[in-house]
């Protein structure tokens, strides 16, 4: 007979983790099956070694303001193998975390590919290729995400998706980098903070389009001064590679001189005109880029098996496996967490989602879950932390709301530090927090507690009795 469990969860991610830790937690005889790595994409391709990699741009990139202190550093050089090493280690570290959780908590482990045969039935293929069957009241699927490539284009020695360019045991000369979403930004402060010439792409008017628009254009003004030439409104028409690197033609959205902008160089020259600056040719009404390297950041999508799904009866689109409001799949007894769901593919989210979805079948406490409480961080350097609404969001919705902001400029922990520009811009719909953006150095721990203030509902009034230690960086939250 197969073995048989309360909750059974495929896929060891975020999310697949937090539902059966917290279901065995409750009591459940819970199973986990994986087939890629303990953690899933956070751990290995994602969140963990691109914040490894950003803490070491961050430290040598900082050296530079140490002068202003009367620190004094002597020939600091980059030592990439070690760099490596310091990413690996962490990948390591975080990946026997999450091991050693799902073995303490008393969650079943098993390395493998599992296939949903039926609601409650699963084929467990083990790394080793033998075959057993499983059975579960209640099955989880947590197939994460993989990256998304434009149409006719496919990875290639050259032609990096974020997974390749973690790859990678040397550092470019050149990166190109299709994308200015979280992904791009974040590979182009670490990338050009390490010495890398990095030139970036966005189809859209400006990066980060579904941020606040001041808080993008304050990250784009760092990453010029970094050295990244930045092109917006301009899409990506074709793309190879060549003897040494990599060719890309891209196009305007509209006309070249209303258009085409280019955001940290000068204007390349057409020729016969001066020359032309390397790399950076327009011809005949198209942007003409050539880097070691490019990496391709046009979004993630859910890591869909759709004969599978398609077999079993789940509905689904390119968007991931449609759910309700309690996770539960178009088939009773089967559920869905984190990025295979599609929406805001963050690592907490998908946690949050499996901690509630374990507690609905596991009788335990009732949770609250809205999407609306989920904070966002892009990790550059600074960073741009939110949770709720942007104010453009806002009006195309018909939501009045008052702004209220402060600025980094004003804080004495800031200038002390030298932690560079930012700023808190807070909106409030009838007297209670309906967004708020932190732009700026340690935006990601500040955000926290606006994250807190959301969902416990504080108006205004409550906020302004909110006593902050004085001299804090988080005293710009005190507006």
């Amino acid at each position: 007979m197969p073995e048989t469990f309360d909750i059974l969860v495929i896929g060891a991610g975020p999310g697949g983790h937090a539902a059966a830790v917290r279901a065995a937690k409750l009591g459940a005889r819970a199973a986990i099956i994986e087939r890629q790595g303990w953690g899933g994409t956070c751990t290995h391709r994602g969140c963990i070694p691109t914040k490894a990699l950003l803490a070491c741009s961050r430290r040598y990139a900082e050296l530079k303001k140490l002068g202003r202190m009367g620190v004094h550093v002597v020939d600091p050089f980059l030592d990439f193998a070690t760099l490596k090493r310091h990413q690996e280690q962490l990948v390591k570290i975080s990946a026997l975390g999450v091991q050693k959780s799902l073995k303490e908590g008393g969650v079943e482990m098993k390395s493998g590919e599992g296939q949903i045969l039926s609601p409650g039935e699963v084929k467990w293929i083990a790394a080793d290729g033998t075959c057993s069957r499983l059975s579960a009241r209640n099955l989880v699927i947590a197939w994460g995400s993989e990256p998304a490539l434009p149409p006719g284009v496919q990875p290639a020695e050259r032609i990096l998706t974020s997974d390749g360019l973690l790859s990678l045991r040397t550092l470019p000369e050149s990166l190109l980098i299709v994308g200015g979403n979280v992904i791009g930004v974040e590979f182009a402060t670490l990338m050009a903070e390490l010495g890398v010439r990095v030139t970036l792409i966005e189809m859209m008017e400006r990066i980060l389009p579904g941020e606040e628009g001041e808080a993008a254009a304050l990250l784009a003004q760092e990453l010029k001064n970094l050295g990244v030439a930045l092109h917006t409104g301009v899409r990506m028409e074709t793309i190879r590679e060549t003897g040494s690197g990599v060719q890309l033609l891209a196009a305007p959205e509209g006309s070249v001189s209303e258009t085409l902008r280019t955001e940290g160089l000068p204007i390349a020259h057409s020729p016969g005109e001066g020359g032309k600056d390397p790399g950076r040719v327009r011809l005949a009404g198209t942007l003409e880029l050539t880097a070691e390297y490019a990496l391709i950041c046009t979004g993630r999508r859910p890591r869909l098996n759709a004969e599978e799904l398609t077999a079993l009866g789940i509905r689904h689109n390119r968007r991931g496996i449609i759910v309700d409001e309690r996770q539960m799949t178009s088939v009773p007894g089967i559920f869905a967490v984190g990025d295979i769901t599609g929406g805001m593919m963050l690592a907490h989210r998908a946690m949050r989602q499996g901690e509630i979805l374990a507690e609905r079948l596991c009788g335990g406490d009732r949770m609250d879950f809205r999407e609306e409480w989920i904070p966002s961080v892009v990790y550059t350097h600074p960073q741009i932390a939110r949770v709720g609404l942007t104010e453009a969001e806002a009006r195309r919705r018909g939501i009045a709301v008052s702004v209220r902001r402060a600025d980094f400029a004003a804080n004495i922990t800031a200038r002390t530090a030298l932690l560079g520009p930012g700023f808190v811009k807070l909106l409030f719909h009838r007297d209670r927090l309906a967004g708020a953006t932190i732009a700026g150095e340690r935006a990601g721990e500040l955000i926290a507690s606006l994250s807190l203030a959301m969902a416990a509902g504080l108006d205004r009034r409550q906020l302004e009795a909110w006593i902050i230690p004085h001299p804090t960086l988080s005293e710009v939250l005190g507006l």
